[in-house]
């Protein structure tokens, strides 16, 4: 499956955030709403959300994609593998829907999927993450916050101290 990443141009690529963040990734094909089925999604957008803002870390194109009906072709391809590898050093995977076997491929990867009733705007989603970080996370963030390869390097508060 081929992709395409866009990423913008900085001299020092990680996001100046205050306080714990993580990693998201929003599945969307019109870049403003989380409106795309995990198989289906034409792109996938990352964003680095902490409690105090966010910054926009890259988005990932994919080319081969499934219908949103949830009807998959059988012709032995791995449709997933891209979607799966692009979601590595991420934490939380927002979707409109995701099937079993691709929700188990997901949290393998230690990506928490997040299923959402309704297409919802990115701003919002971001902003309900951030709201989270704030207080004390519900005990599924704070178990995404501990999970990922990356382990709790991740989530280094900007003095130096884990969260």
């Amino acid at each position: 499956m081929a992709t395409r990443r866009l990423r913008l141009v900085d001299p020092d690529p990680a996001p100046k955030l205050k306080g714990a963040h993580m990693r998201i990734a929003l599945a969307t094909h019109d870049r403003q709403r989380v409106d795309a089925h995990f198989a289906g999604a034409r792109n996938f957008l990352f964003y680095e959300v902490g409690p105090e803002g966010h910054a926009f870390l890259e988005a990932v194109q994919f080319d081969d994609v499934s219908d949103q009906s949830g009807n998959h072709q059988e012709d032995g391809d791995d449709r997933l593998a891209a979607k799966i590898s692009a979601l590595e050093g991420t934490s939380l995977l927002f979707v409109r829907a995701i099937g079993g076997p691709a929700a188990a491929r997901v949290v393998r990867a230690k990506v928490h999927p997040i299923k959402l009733p309704a297409d919802e705007p990115i701003g919002q989603v971001i902003e309900r993450v951030s709201t989270m970080l704030k207080g004390n996370p519900p005990p599924w963030l704070r178990k995404a916050l501990r999970d990922g390869d990356a382990g709790d390097e991740r989530f280094i508060d900007d003095d130096g101290e884990r969260s």
